[in-house]
């Protein structure tokens, strides 16, 4: 059965954010919270910043309608597009200042957030993705951080950090690393590979493949079905996180190598960033 949902019934908006969109659906114990950023659909400090603080009310219980949660779901707001990664703007502005440590506080900023999502919070919940359209570089970090991704057919994924001389820096390695071996998650991020959902459904990084439009739908469906072996499902995951588990400290130590890497990059890189900012302006403003 396919529960509809509609983003315009404020008595489930938060009406405090400016970049982000949360409903609860309390009959599912399930809360949606997708990114709205401007001027373009990334993690920019204000939507990270947003998230952070949704996390921190969550996990605090400073709302009733946090009481009873099961489910978050991470979505998009914006049409085909589920974020285009890092702020690469806030990017090129650090570097050209010579400031490391605005930078690495962004991307630490980051990595707390996708942390919380691997780890649920610290809550008996189940975090979800529902990826529908572009997920790229820090984009699809945050789809990895996730317990289940649904992603919908059309779908693209990919890590393109390397085409501008850089690396992805909020935990890209070790959380595909964990999902699909050393070896396969190195050629996907020194790769630059952009990929379709289905290439990695078939991989086991995309956990159900819907039809577009259908999405949500199979977020529902989903859940229904874990709802049946929710116990079961719990304690496997939990037992499952005490082999090669992420921990907060892996993630910060690469954050600055990953910095200490972008204040190495050329001028001609620093271009191909301005490049995709452009690029991302024009497709997001058309």
């Amino acid at each position: 059965m396919y529960y509809k949902t509609n983003l315009k019934l404020n008595s489930n908006i938060e009406e405090d954010f400016t970049s982000l969109e949360i409903q609860y659906d309390e009959q599912r114990e399930l809360a949606w919270y997708r990114m709205n950023a401007h001027p373009r659909p990334c993690f920019t400090p204000t939507v990270v910043g947003e998230i952070q603080q949704w996390f921190d009310e969550i996990i605090n219980g400073e709302n009733p309608a946090h009481d009873n949660l099961r489910y978050i779901v991470m979505a998009s707001h914006v049409p085909n597009v589920f974020c285009l990664g890092g702020d690469l703007n806030l990017f090129l502005q650090h570097i050209r200042n010579n400031d490391r440590d605005a930078l690495l506080h962004y991307d630490e900023a980051c990595i707390k957030a996708m942390f919380l999502i691997h780890t649920d919070l610290g809550k008996d919940l189940t975090t979800i993705a529902l990826v529908q359209g572009d997920a790229l570089g820090g984009g699809f970090e945050g789809v990895l951080a996730n317990d289940v991704v649904v992603a919908e057919r059309s779908a693209k994924m990919g890590l393109p950090d390397i085409l501008f001389n850089l690396f992805p820096g909020a935990g890209a390695y070790s959380f595909l690393s964990r999902k699909v071996g050393m070896i396969e998650a190195e050629r996907m991020v020194l790769g630059g590979k952009l990929y379709s959902a289905e290439e990695l459904h078939k991989m086991g990084i995309v956990d159900v493949l819907a039809e577009d439009g259908e999405g949500e739908r199979a977020v529902y469906e989903y859940i229904r079905k874990e709802n049946r072996t929710r116990n079961g499902r719990r304690a496997f995951k939990k037992t499952k996180r005490l082999y090669n588990p992420v921990t907060l400290d892996e993630l910060m130590a690469s954050a600055k190598i990953w910095a200490d890497a972008a204040f190495n990059l050329e001028e001609k890189d620093l271009r191909m960033m301005e490049r995709l900012v452009k690029r991302q302006s024009v497709k997001f403003n058309q």
